[in-house]
């Protein structure tokens, strides 16, 4: 795939970018190995300045940096600002916390014979990170913030398709005062990852992306015996119970499916309804997706931008065709508009079953399909009835289901009547095929650090 700026609301190429040759990849690694000898002894009183520093230059420019974004993978400008103010959210909160979640940790002295005992977690190195196109600035500040505020240094091997935030991040986080190969990125194709990854000089890798990419990646790590991270596809359950409120179910839970265009991980997929209130719930729900307005991602009024690609759209085209060719309704959408653009609109499929291709596979748009149960039992049941395991969510004021959701679930995150989302506050990841290992909060920090035991025993002739 070529390095390139492609508008998806246009189909036209913006800026195409040469990818690195060997021997600038060269000077990237061995700048990143230099750097961190001597970054890791810093301060976490610099790092933080530093950190706080960015935040401000991301909120001066949230509107240029919003701009890009939007112009690179169609997101609307409205959440192309939220999202870049999320950033700075998260420079701030581990700039703030970073000291005290890496702080020594006492050991039971007395009982291990030493003066003193403790764990002490100390940087990796430089980390691999594999990011994705879908939340270009956020999901890259999620590794690099708390990553760089534990002394490690970041290389950035970023989509293809967002090259210029890719390049932005490098820029941002050296005129932040970070010093220069403390944050690097990569221009390279997935064909060179392997290399960069097996390279001795970098020691961890965190990869947020699809299933294969993941599969790949953790097998390169696992040959190399480096750690490694990762936050793969999700195929979220929606689950609406009988005390559930339902127009405030139905609202949430049409932005939780049209979020970012619909391309989310942490997106609501399938939306499990009891049946006594299948029909109401249905009903609010088709509304409110079928009034979502589709359109130029600048302009204020549209919810829902373009789909990031043409292949994009033609991935979710060939499922939505195939569901409806073995007997599902598309109760609104599910038909490409005229027009150019890699637009799609807003769908909801009813009468789902295992014969369909979307109800084992992943929809990376705004399409969402419609289940039916007759218990809370059989609703959990459906709901882990999946390879994934990234997010859940449930509506229901009975707090016995609540429990029973909550213990429940085969999920990373469990959301009760509120949407799944991500904060700097909580650890992010999930299980079976959605991945491994946690992002944000401490959890996250301490993914790409040593956990170092100390043992200090007492001075000699005492």
């Amino acid at each position: 795939m070529a390095i390139a700026t492609i508008n998806p609301a246009t189909g036209e190429t913006v800026k195409t970018f040469t990818e690195f040759t060997d021997d600038q990849v060269e000077h990237v690694l061995a700048r990143a190995a230099s750097t961190f000898r001597t970054y890791r002894r810093t301060s976490f009183e610099q790092r933080s300045a530093w950190m706080q520093r960015t935040a401000d230059i991301i909120e001066d420019e949230v509107d240029q940096i919003a701009e890009m974004m939007t112009t690179e993978m169609g997101k609307t400008f409205a959440a192309a600002r939220l999202e870049v103010l999320k950033c700075a959210k998260a420079c701030r909160y581990f700039a703030d916390h970073a000291e005290g979640f890496l702080e020594d940790e006492p050991c039971d002295a007395e009982a291990v014979g030493a003066a003193s005992a403790y764990a002490r977690y100390q940087p990796l190195g430089p980390v691999l990170a594999v990011m994705p196109w879908n939340f270009p600035l956020w999901q890259a500040m999620r590794f690099a913030a708390p990553a760089l505020m534990a002394g490690n240094v970041g290389l950035l091997k970023h989509a293809s398709n967002v090259p210029q935030t890719a390049l932005f991040m490098e820029e941002l986080f050296t005129r932040a005062g970070f010093p220069e190969g403390a944050f690097q990125t990569l221009l390279i194709g997935s064909a060179n990852v392997e290399a960069v990854l097996r390279d001795d000089r970098v020691v961890a890798v965190t990869l947020t992306g699809s299933g294969p990419a993941g599969s790949s990646v953790a097998s390169i790590a696992g040959d190399e015996v480096k750690k490694s991270v990762l936050e793969l596809g999700g195929s979220d359950p929606f689950i609406v119970l009988p005390s559930a409120d339902l127009a405030k179910a139905a609202e949430v839970g049409t932005t939780a499916r049209c979020l970012n265009n619909g391309q989310s991980c942490i997106a609501a997929k399938r939306f499990i309804v009891h049946s006594a209130v299948a029909d109401e719930f249905e009903r609010l729900f088709v509304e409110r997706m079928a009034s979502r307005v589709v359109g130029d991602p600048m302009d204020e009024d549209t919810d829902i931008g373009p789909l990031a690609s043409e292949q994009q759209r033609t991935d979710i085209v060939e499922l939505v065709e195939d569901a409806i060719s073995n007997g599902a309704v598309a109760r609104c959408g599910g038909t490409v508009p005229e027009g150019r653009g890699w637009y799609y609109p807003p769908t909801v499929l009813v009468g789902i079953t295992p014969a369909m291709r979307i109800h084992t596979e992943e929809a990376f748009a705004p399409v969402a399909t419609v289940y039916r149960v007759d218990s809370l039992d059989e609703a959990i049941e459906l709901a882990n009835a999946t390879a994934f395991g990234l997010g859940a969510n449930a509506w229901t004021d009975d707090r016995d289901e609540q429990a029973l959701l909550i213990s429940g679930l085969d999920a990373g995150m469990v959301f009760i009547n509120g949407n799944v989302t991500s904060y700097p506050e909580l650890p992010f990841g999930g299980i079976k095929t959605s991945g491994y290992g946690r992002e944000l909060t401490a959890h996250g920090i301490r993914e790409f650090c040593n956990l170092k035991a100390v043992w200090v025993g007492a001075p000699s002739g005492s």
